[in-house]
């Protein structure tokens, strides 16, 4: 891939909002579609996260509360639960949510097809570029009145 270069001061000049939208679409775009080959939502990838990163910590109610913020897609999330729990993916007990076996494999490979968005995304682009870049847009948050920590 060729990217063509700029002066800093024609860069500086570029407005945010384009570049942050167009960022956007294309990435969200991505990650959606790659997920997609899984048969699989980004909020069922969060969900399948979430419980990976805490088993048996959380409850339906807890989880669609904290994922429901990040949500653009209305989702329903009894009915994203119970898509999980069809498949195999999912256990309940005692009101707190489980990966099973299949629900580990399943996030392993959605996982693996997330990464090569990731890495198509961040070619050309050091770690601490990239980290620059994350703290420079946390920042445009806060100073427009958003929330500037991390997710």
């Amino acid at each position: 891939m060729t990217i063509k270069e700029y002066s800093q001061q024609q860069l500086a000049a570029q407005p945010i909002g384009y570049w942050t939208r167009e960022a956007a679409h294309l990435v969200i775009g991505g990650l959606r579609t790659a997920l997609a080959e899984e048969h699989l939502t980004q909020p069922h990838w969060w969900t399948l996260n979430h419980v990976a990163g805490a088993p048996g910590r959380w409850t339906r109610e807890a989880l669609t509360a904290k994922l429901a913020p990040f949500d653009d897609q209305d989702t329903d999330f009894g009915a994203l639960y119970a898509d999980l729990t069809t498949r195999g993916w999912l256990t309940e007990t005692d009101d707190h949510l489980t990966l099973t076996e299949a629900g580990e494999a399943g996030r392993l490979r959605a996982h693996a097809r997330n990464a090569k968005v990731h890495t198509a995304m961040r070619q050309g682009i050091d770690a601490a570029t990239y980290a620059a870049t994350i703290d420079t847009l946390r920042r445009l948050v806060a100073n427009l009145g958003g929330n500037g920590d991390l997710p």
